[in-house]
């Protein structure tokens, strides 16, 4: 697992949520429907989220996208 992706667990792991509470919020606030084992893809670093959906989930954790995503 790459440590850009370790960035996000810890980040979701400080807001006490679990994936399911992430999914749900990324629907809820930024209107993007995806799985829970899609966005455990995300944070294991199998799967690379489209831009948009990189935006929304560093703008769900207040942090910019560089941090989590980018190298």
């Amino acid at each position: 697992m790459n440590k850009k992706r370790n960035i996000l667990i810890n980040l979701r792991k400080e807001k006490d949520l679990v994936q399911k509470e992430v999914v749900f919020l990324l629907e809820k606030m930024h209107g993007i429907k995806i799985t829970e084992s899609y966005y455990g893809m995300i944070e294991q670093g199998v799967r690379t989220p489209s831009l948009n959906i990189a935006l929304a989930i560093s703008e769900l954790f207040k942090k910019d996208a560089n941090e989590i995503f980018f190298d």
